[in-house]
Parts: C-alpha cells; structure tokens; sequence
C-alpha cells in the first residue's frame, strides 16, 4: 500500500496536528470555493462524530479565509487545519478536491476517494464501522446529491504548483536564495543590491526560475561558461535567473545559452570588450527556424523597441555579464561615454528577404540551424540614407561614404562594421544583380585613399603619423588604402521593413586577435 507523506499542520488558534499519529486517519483536503467540498462538510462532521474515538481526523483547507468562512457556516466539530502553504496538498499529488484517504496509524494508504460519489462514500462509512465495530454515521444519505465531481486543487494552478516544485526536495534549484524583509519592496531591493542595469527586473522567484528553465534540456547545474572578469560560473540555472530577470520567456533561454557560450571564448574576449574606455558592446543577430517559433523582429523596427523576445535577450545575455561576470560601470567596465546598446541589442535577420546566403550559411552552419552571432561594436545603428540611388553601383557607393565615418574617416584598417541592409535598398541591388561581394568590394573601391590624404595634419591627428610617412617615397604615398583591412571586415545583414530606402551601420572595436572576434554559436533547442 501507499504510504502518505507525514506532515504536521496547524488549526486557526495555531494548535499543531501531526500525521500519522497513534491511530488509524481519516485526511481530507477541501477549499471553501468548491461547491462539491461544501456538500462534504456535513459527511465530514457526521464520520467524525461516528468514529473519531477510534480515527484522528484531519480536514486540510486551502486557503485561511476560506477556512473560516467553512467554519463559520457549517461549525463542524473538528478543527479545519490550515493548509495554505500548499505544500502537502501537492506532496499528496492533489488533482481534484475534495480528495480523502483513510491511513492505518502507520500512514498506510487504505482507501481513497476523489470528489463526491454518493454510493462510494456511504459504503466507506459502512465498511468503516463494521470493521472498527462503530456505529454508522447518524446521515439521511437519500438527501445528498448522487455525484459531484469536485473542484481543481490550488496545488496544481500552474504558477503555484512550479513554486511548490521549486521549494520539493528534489529541486533544481541550487543557486543562494535571497530572503527579504515582508516590507521591502522587492525592485527597490534589487536596484540596491547592483543586480540592475538601471531598469526594473523581473523578481526570479522559485517558480519563475523553474519556469525558465522548462526552455531547455540542459541540466541546470551545467557550467556552460566561465565568465570573466571575476570568473563566475555561468551555470544554466544561473543564466536562467537572469533571464528571468531580463523580462524573457523561456522559449528564448537557449538563445541566451548559446550567446554565453559565444562571448566567453578566447576570439571573443568578453572582458575586453566590456572593459574598453570606448565603449563596445555585444550585439547579437539571430538566425534560422528559431526566429519565427520565438517571435523575433525582423522587420519593422527590427533595431529598435516593441518586441519582448529582440529587447528581452540581448537583455538577458547582458545581465549574465553584469552578476555573474561583474563586469559593472565603476569597476572593471570604464566606459568613457557608455553605449545604449549596453541595455540590450538583438535582432532577427530577415532571411527570406536576403537574395544572398544568410550571415549563418555564410558562416558554415546549415540553412535549417538556429544560430546566434555575436559582434563587438561601439556605436550604431547609424543610418546611411540614400533615397536617390538607381544603380546597385551608387547605391554600395553611398554605403562605402557612409561606413568611411567609421571611427574617424582618416581612420584606414582600424576596425570592422555590420551593414544591416534595408528591403528597398536590397532591391535596388538585386536589380544590378549585386553578389555579397560585389558590395564589399565596391565599399573598399569608394573608401580607398591615398596614404598621404591619410596623414596627421592641422585639421586632424588622426592617421598616419608625419614621422612614417617622411619616410615613405611618392609611390608609397601614393598607394590607395581601402576603408577596412579585409573585405571579410564589411558584415552583411537583411533587416528592416519594407519601405524605406534607410540602411543601417553598426561600427566596431578593435578587430583580430588584439581586440574582439565576431563568434557564432548554434542553438539548442528543446526537441
């Protein structure tokens, strides 16, 4: 037989009742809501008025206020314990209430019974008495209804019953719980804690960590990463936290995962990146089937506000950075200006209007992954506007003017940029029959300048400096250097809505192995 869960409950003036005792129990669970529970009370009283000599009885309500409200109309003989916490309703696997259970004094399960069927109930009540030589319960049964089927236990209301799991003795759970005080304010309390990037978070209660993490398979005590600059260990669980915190969904937790993952190799350098005076940041752009099953934003307004998934993971990944990093403003993070981007930057591409390979495919995954790419750049999305251009030739040309402002325009070599094409702009390309790298290389021609143009002089500093170039011959000075060192430098991106012929440049930090490598990661999603 089934053995019940001991417990040890209270009533209303707080006496303490305990199960199993020295005597065989009658246990019942009730909630004042349920019609079917009030029909029972009047059974309930009248079995504890026949056998309670022989029984313990212990009647568990729901809620407090329905507890009293149960006693107040029905002044039953027993005490009502109260059982608010839930915590043994959801031990006992509560579906339905009422639910009752005779036990032996050992806390073996004899019998059970689920809502209200007249017969079944009567016979226990015989079976009972004749077993124990009792006298049958003094009830006109012929009064009661036939058959009620009960109500749902508050147990299994699905944001209480993921709280109940959180605090069961097999929970996942493993991070330091955090208690505060009844009359703090929770957001006020993790804005003085440091756990903020200076908007509200989401509190991550038990049940919205359990929930979370309902988004992936992984288990929550994987070290997915180890995140500098304090070297935290960036377990799924804790990366779950801080998605919660960030206002995600946990269908967008293994974006989150597979960005961590990005940002805490060695090509990437997350600490680099968040300590620089000049103010990098990561920005993520999402590919594959993904996209559409989380709701991203690939369209319009894909860069900027309104939707939960592009706002809530860039989010998400930055805060893993803040808590479980430490990289904070004041300490290792010494940004000179800042950088909105800080907050969050995150979007979809919009592939199916791309007329190219994918940024995904063009990184070696398959069309059908989900991937997430990680850049470092310092400033953007800055808009190239060119609402004139008819020929795919202008058109790369007005996007090579308009990425030379690329850390300084007499800066040549220096650093990278992600081009996020517009749709407009993508079909004027298209019409030319423009490949990937015929705007990459049409950028290089348009930006490249004479070294000497390039040279520090009254106007500017910035470039080569005079004692280089003094020992550069005229050919030398001559030479033509290109905006980027590497075509591979110029990141193409569809995004944006349909009309409007505005594109959009997000500048770089420092490129290669001294400063940051854009890194891609396929994501793990639940099967």
């Amino acid at each position: 037989m089934r053995e019940l869960p001991a417990f040890l409950l209270n009533d209303a003036a707080d006496a303490a009742y305990s199960f199993p005792g020295d005597k065989p129990a009658i246990v019942c669970f009730v909630k004042e809501d349920c019609p079917t529970c009030n029909d029972v009370m009047p059974v309930l009283n009248a079995l504890y008025l026949a056998f309670s000599d022989q029984f313990d009885f212990f009647i568990a309500g729901q809620t407090r206020e329905g507890n009293a409200r149960l006693t107040s109309t029905y002044q039953p003989a027993f005490p009502i314990l109260d059982e608010s916490s839930l915590k043994v309703s959801f031990a006992y696997d509560i579906d339905t209430v009422p639910t009752l259970f005779v036990a032996d004094r050992t806390g073996s399960m004899q019998h059970s019974l689920v809502g209200f069927v007249r017969d079944e109930w009567q016979t226990l009540a015989t079976d009972l008495a004749t077993a124990h030589s009792l006298t049958a319960p003094d009830l006109d049964w012929s009064a009661l209804p036939e058959w009620r089927p009960g109500c749902g236990s508050l147990s299994v209301d699905p944001l209480i019953a993921e709280k109940l799991r959180a605090e069961a003795e097999n929970s996942p759970l493993r991070a330091r719980r955090i208690e505060i005080a009844s009359q703090d304010d929770e957001f006020e309390f993790m804005f003085d804690q440091g756990f903020s990037d200076g908007l509200p978070l989401v509190p991550p209660t038990p049940e919205r960590v359990i929930r979370m993490l309902s988004g992936t398979a992984r288990d929550p005590q994987e070290v997915v990463a180890v995140m500098p600059p304090n070297m935290g260990e960036a377990t799924v669980e804790k990366i779950a936290i801080n998605a919660v915190m960030a206002g995600c969904r946990p269908e967008y937790l293994p974006v989150i995962i597979a960005a961590v993952e990005a940002v805490c190799t060695d090509e990437y350098n997350i600490h680099g990146v968040m300590a620089t005076t000049m103010g990098a940041s990561p920005v993520m752009v999402v590919n594959g089937p993904i996209r559409e099953r989380i709701g991203m934003n690939m369209k319009l307004g894909a860069l900027g506000q309104g939707n939960r998934a592009n706002a809530t993971i860039g989010r998400g990944l930055r805060l893993v950075i803040r808590n479980i990093g430490g990289a904070r403003p004041g300490g290792t993070e010494r940004s000179t200006l800042g950088n909105p981007m800080k907050f969050s930057m995150c979007f979809a591409e919009w592939e199916e209007r791309n007329p190219w390979s994918p940024l995904h495919v063009e990184r070696g995954f398959e069309a059908t992954d989900s991937v997430v790419t990680i850049f470092t750049m310092t400033s953007g999305p800055t808009l190239i506007v060119d609402q004139d251009s008819r020929t795919a030739a202008q058109l790369a040309g007005s996007f090579g003017l308009g990425l030379e402002s690329a850390f300084h325009p007499k800066a040549h070599y220096a650093t990278e940029v992600l081009l996020v094409v517009c749709p407009e702009h993508v079909d004027t390309l298209v019409r030319d029959n423009y490949s990937k790298a015929d705007i990459r290389a049409r950028i290089q021609e348009v930006t490249a300048r004479p070294i000497r143009e390039l040279v520090e002089n009254p106007t500017s500093a910035v470039g080569f400096k005079k004692a280089t170039a003094e020992g550069m011959d005229a050919a030398a000075l001559d030479k033509r250097l290109p905006k980027f060192k590497s075509a591979d430098d110029i990141h193409l991106v569809v995004a944006g809505a349909d009309a409007g012929k505005f594109s959009g440049a997000f500048h770089g930090w420092a490129t290669g192995e001294i400063g940051s490598i854009s890194v891609s990661r396929k994501i793990e999603e639940v099967a």
